[in-house]
């Protein structure tokens, strides 16, 4: 392949905005089993989660409105999660968690909306639309972690309940769930459990359908 055409490549992929987040959102779910075991693990594991905020913050502000509205759901978010590092409160884990739970649902939200519209198919919607499948799957490990915290043994491991499990482990919950491969170990217990993992296969087998339809009403049938 010709330096010219690499080069183009390379030069049109970084200017995707939402490049970024698919980039952030990837080193965020690679890290976290190799890094959530030490105290320095979890503090690099808490740096690349602010990474993914301001990296969601900046693929979904295209207009003053979705800025403001990420940042204002991005900061505290990252704030009560620096809070909870150093004071060792759990209550500020927990609101880090649902700010950081509300600010995936609205940057899927904003980027669901701006990748299936009937338009001309991107190279940037199309890293929206991975970007966007990733963070569903973050979001309902945030769901999960909620409601360990008011429910505790809502979900059970080999038939023992869960209560402060790794994040990797809820990660690939999630995962597993949101693919409706069924390859976890992994059971909900709680009725509201069962309802978030029904709702998460329903999301993501939608999700997929949407996103086929979309890839097919991008292309003009033939002519006869």
């Amino acid at each position: 392949m010709p330096r010219e055409i690499v080069d183009t490549t390379i030069a049109v992929t970084v200017r995707q905005r939402c490049f970024y987040l698919f980039c952030a959102l990837l080193l965020l779910m690679i890290a976290v089993p190799f890094l959530e075991d030490t105290p320095r693990g979890r503090i690099a594991l808490n740096v690349a989660s602010l990474l993914v905020l301001g990296a969601g913050a900046f693929a979904v502000g295209r207009g003053p409105g979705s800025l403001v509205i990420a940042l204002l759901l991005a900061v505290p978010a990252a704030g009560f999660q620096v809070f909870g590092i150093f004071s060792g409160e759990g209550q500020f884990v927990v609101l880090s968690q649902v700010f950081g739970a509300a600010f995936y649902f609205v940057t899927v939200s904003y980027l669901l909306t701006y990748t299936l519209r009937r338009d001309v198919l991107t190279v940037d919607k199309l890293y929206g639309v991975a970007a966007a499948f990733l963070m569903l799957s973050v979001l309902w490990t945030y769901f999960y972690f909620i409601l360990l915290a008011y429910h505790p043994g809502a979900l059970l491991m080999n038939g023992a309940p869960m209560t402060a499990p790794p994040v990797s482990t809820m990660l690939y919950f999630s995962l597993a769930t949101l693919t409706a491969t069924g390859m976890s170990d992994i059971l909900p217990a709680h009725p509201v459990a069962r309802m978030l993992c029904a709702f998460e296969m329903i999301t993501g087998v939608l999700f997929m359908a949407v996103l086929i339809a979309r890839l097919a009403g991008s292309y003009p049938p033939k002519e006869r």
